[in-house]
């Protein structure tokens, strides 16, 4: 029988599976009920329920975002709450459409119960990225400081 992972473990290895982007993995972390919250998502869903609807968000988010991701700047804090911690990174993001190159701050409240994720909090920079991608044309000159 194999040793149950701690919520720092499983963090770590949803980050590197991210940044290697094995994206097609990462739903094995999850619980088969786990809710993922995207707290500052510009447009919906907010809120995906189950293992299943996470993995196809996995493989929409594979296919559709041409962005390469290296986490930098992680920091893990454990909570008085065992199964509960609390996680901040930059991504150094690469955006293969535009070439251009950027960091994305994030922080990740996650819940892991018996080395799964049962609930993770997200907040990260979706509007670096809609910027770099060329969505937000008007933002752009602001990002890059023109």
């Amino acid at each position: 029988m194999s040793e149950t992972l701690s919520p720092r473990e499983v963090f770590t290895k949803l980050l590197e599976g991210i940044g290697a982007g094995r994206f097609a993995e990462l739903a094995d972390l999850y619980a088969e009920d786990a809710v993922v919250e995207i707290a500052f998502a510009p447009v919906g869903p907010h809120r995906f329920e189950g293992r299943a609807v996470i993995e196809e968000r996995f493989m929409e988010l594979a296919t559709s975002v041409p962005v390469e991701l290296t986490p930098v700047n992680v920091v893990i804090r454990e909570t008085d709450d065992p199964e509960v911690i609390v996680n901040e990174w930059d991504y150094q993001v690469h955006h293969r459409a535009t070439e251009r190159n950027f960091r994305a701050a994030n922080i990740q409240v996650l819940r892991v119960r018996d080395g799964l994720i049962v609930s993770s909090r997200d907040f990260h920079d979706h509007l670096a990225l809609a910027v770099a991608g060329g969505n937000l044309p008007q933002l752009v000159e602001a990002l890059e400081g023109k």
